[in-house]
């Protein structure tokens, strides 16, 4: 199932993430930002349990930000964890 959400404090606009029926990410798509490193993210993650991805995203910074694309995927994912 794809999931879209707007993450907040980075450069990237919108997440899209597919789930399977077993919560692995199937796929994710981070729209805007820094195109390589969405790929990077993005290929990491595909494959992984999305509470495993939560588990070693979350918290990650950007420079002087509090947060980071890693970080948006991360509290995405926990959204789409917690049914919300």
């Amino acid at each position: 199932m794809k999931h879209s959400f707007r993450p907040r404090g980075i450069c990237a606009q919108e997440i899209i993430v597919e789930l399977d029926g077993q919560g692995v990410i199937q796929d994710v798509q981070i729209i805007g930002g820094c195109d390589g490193n969405h790929k990077g993210i993005s290929a990491l993650v595909r494959g992984m349990k999305a509470q495993e991805a939560v588990d070693r995203l979350k918290g990650i910074s950007c420079g002087p930000r509090p947060t980071s694309c890693p970080d948006q995927l991360a509290l995405g994912l926990e959204q789409i964890l917690a049914g919300n």
